[in-house]
C-alpha cells in the first residue's frame, strides 16, 4: 500500500495488482488502505465459505445415503466423512503459497473454480446408488479441495490488516468460512424436510450457481498484492521455531475438533435415532434437525475468540478454551458411561445431554480457533521485533511472511485432526462396545494434554522470562500470544 491516498485509492482501479502494501502505514490505512482490505476480506468470505460447504459435503450426503439402498454401513461412512478432511489437509501446503506466487484474486477465482470438480462428479455418484464403495472414496477424496481454500483466503488476508487488527479479520474471515459446514447442513435439512431425503441432486445444483457466485465475485472485486513473500522456503524457515510446532499441535485440538465433530455431529445422532427406533428417513431428518446448530455456533464464536485475543492475549484464551473442553468432553463420557450401563436406546435426557456436550465442544472449538490465529502473528511480530539490525519494513515483511506460511501449515495439521476424529469413533463404534464412549475418553485426554501444554509453553514459561530467568534461547524467543 502505497504511502499517499492517491495511489493507494487509484491503483486498484487501473488494475487488480497492488505493487506496494504495507498494511501498518496508518496515514495510507486511513486514507484508504482500510477500505480496499474489506473488500478483498468480503470476497475472501464468501469464497472461504463455499470452499468449507464442498468440503463438508459427504457429512450431508451420508444423510441421504439409507444403507439398504447404497450398501454402505455406518462405519464406511465414518471413512467416507473423513476421505476430504484428509485430503484437504494435504492441500492446505500448496494453498498456503499460491496467493504469493500467483496473486490473491487469481487464486481466489482458480480455487473456486476448481470446486466445480467435486460438486458435479458428487452429483453424478449420489444418482448412481450401484456405485462401488471405492468409486464413492475416491469422488469424497476430491471434496478436499474445499479444504485448501482455507489455507489460501487466510494467508491472504492476514497480509492485507494491520497487526492490531489480525485476530478480528482473521477470525471473522474464518468464522465467515466455517459457517460453510452448518449452512449446507441447513440446506440438506430443507431439501430432506420439504422435498425428500432421495434428493441429494439438489444440494450439489444449488452449489454449482454459489460456486459460480464466489469466482465472479472474486475476479470483480479482489485485488493481488505483488510484495508478498510466502513460499515453501518461508514455511521451512517458520518451522525452524518450537513454537511453530506447538501452535500446530494445539490447531489439532481447535480447529480439528470442529472440523471433525462437523463431519461426524450428524452420523453420531442419525446413529442414536436408529437405535431408538426411527426409520432410515426419520433417523436423517431428525440428525438434520440438530446437526448445523454446532457448527453454526462454533462459526459465530470464531470471530469473538479473536477478539478476546486481541484485548486479552491468545495465549490465556486458549488456555481457558481448553480447560472448558475438558468439561465439555466430560459430559459426553458421563453421558456414554450411563448410556452403555443400560440396553437398548439412549433415554431422551441422555440425547439431549449429547447435544449439549457437542454444542458446548463447537462454540470453545470456535472461540479456541479465533485466539489461536491471534497468537500466530503475535509470535512472528514478537520475534521480528528483536531483530535491531532490520528496519521497520522488513521486520513487517518477515513477520507476515512467516505467519502466513505457518497459518498454512497449521491449518494442514490442525485439519488432520478431524481425521483422527472420525477415525477413532469409527473404531470405537466397532468395537466390542459399539458406542461412542471409548471415543468420548480420548477426546477428553487430549484435550487435558493440550491445556497443560499451552499453560507451559506460553504462559508458564512467559510468565518466567518477563520475571528475568533464562528461558528458550535467542532464536527462540517465548512469547504470550
Amino acid at each position: 500500500m502505497s504511502p499517499t491516498s492517491e495511489s493507494t485509492t487509484e491503483q486498484p482501479r487501473r488494475s487488480r495488482d497492488i505493487e506496494h502494501w504495507d498494511a501498518e502505514d496508518v496515514a495510507a490505512w486511513d486514507a484508504g488502505g482500510k477500505d480496499i482490505a474489506k473488500r478483498n476480506l468480503i470476497w475472501s468470505i464468501v469464497a472461504e465459505h463455499v470452499g468449507f460447504s464442498i468440503w463438508s459435503i459427504w457429512s450431508v450426503m451420508v444423510l441421504f445415503m439409507p444403507q439398504g439402498v447404497y450398501h454402505i454401513d455406518a462405519a464406511g461412512k465414518f471413512y467416507l466423512v473423513a476421505m476430504p478432511t484428509l485430503v484437504g489437509a494435504f492441500m492446505r501446503i500448496p494453498y498456503t503459497v499460491a496467493p504469493a506466487r500467483f496473486g490473491g484474486r487469481n487464486w481466489t477465482v482458480v480455487s473456486a473454480l476448481l470446486l466445480l470438480i467435486p460438486t458435479l462428479m458428487t452429483l453424478y455418484v449420489m444418482t448412481q446408488p450401484g456405485t462401488s464403495y471405492t468409486t464413492f472414496m475416491i469422488v469424497a477424496a476430491f471434496a478436499g479441495f474445499g479444504g485448501g481454500n482455507f489455507a489460501s483466503s487466510m494467508t491472504n488476508i492476514n497480509a492485507f490488516y494491520p497487526q492490531r487488527l489480525k485476530g478480528f479479520a482473521l477470525g471473522l474471515n474464518a468464522g465467515g468460512g466455517n459457517i460453510g459446514v452448518p449452512v449446507i447442513q441447513l440446506i440438506g435439512l430443507f431439501v430432506i424436510a420439504v422435498i425428500s431425503n432421495t434428493a441429494p441432486e439438489i444440494v450439489c445444483a444449488i452449489y454449482l450457481v454459489a460456486i459460480a457466485v464466489a469466482a465472479l465475485g472474486a475476479a470483480f472485486f479482489m485485488d493481488n498484492l505483488r510484495n508478498q513473500r510466502s513460499n515453501l522456503g518461508a514455511m521451512l524457515e517458520a518451522l525452524r521455531y518450537r513454537d511453530s510446532w506447538v501452535m500446530s499441535f494445539l490447531y489439532i485440538g481447535t480447529f480439528g475438533s470442529f472440523i471433525g465433530f462437523s463431519f461426524a455431529f450428524g452420523q453420531v445422532m442419525q446413529i442414536n435415532y436408529l437405535a431408538g427406533g426411527d426409520t432410515a428417513a426419520q433417523a436423517s431428518l431428525h440428525a438434520a434437525q440438530i446437526a448445523f446448530i454446532g457448527p453454526l455456533l462454533g462459526s459465530v464464536s470464531r470471530p469473538f475468540g479473536g477478539k478476546l485475543a486481541d484485548r486479552v492475549g491468545g495465549g490465556k484464551v486458549t488456555l481457558y478454551v481448553f480447560v472448558a473442553m475438558i468439561f465439555a468432553a466430560g459430559i459426553l463420557v458421563t453421558t456414554g458411561v450411563l448410556d452403555d450401563a443400560q440396553k437398548g436406546a439412549p433415554s431422551g435426557g441422555q440425547l439431549a445431554a449429547y447435544v449439549v456436550g457437542f454444542i458446548l465442544l463447537f462454540i470453545l472449538s470456535g472461540i479456541g480457533n479465533g485466539s489461536t490465529y491471534k497468537m500466530i502473528p503475535s509470535i512472528f511480530e514478537a520475534k521480528a521485533q528483536g531483530r535491531d539490525e532490520w528496519s521497520r519494513e522488513e521486520k513487517a515483511s518477515w513477520s507476515r511472511s512467516m505467519s502466513g506460511a505457518l497459518i498454512g501449515f497449521a491449518g494442514a495439521v490442525g485439519a488432520l485432526g478431524g481425521v483422527f476424529i472420525n477415525i477413532v469413533l469409527r473404531a470405537s463404534y466397532v468395537g466390542d462396545a459399539k458406542s461412542a464412549t471409548n471415543a468420548f475418553w480420548v477426546f477428553l485426554g487430549f484435550y487435558v494434554v493440550c491445556a497443560v501444554t499451552t499453560w507451559l509453553v506460553f504462559l508458564r514459561m512467559s510468565t518466567r522470562a518477563r520475571a528475568g530467568e533464562n528461558v528458550g534461547s535467542p532464536a527462540e524467543p517465548v512469547t504470550a500470544g
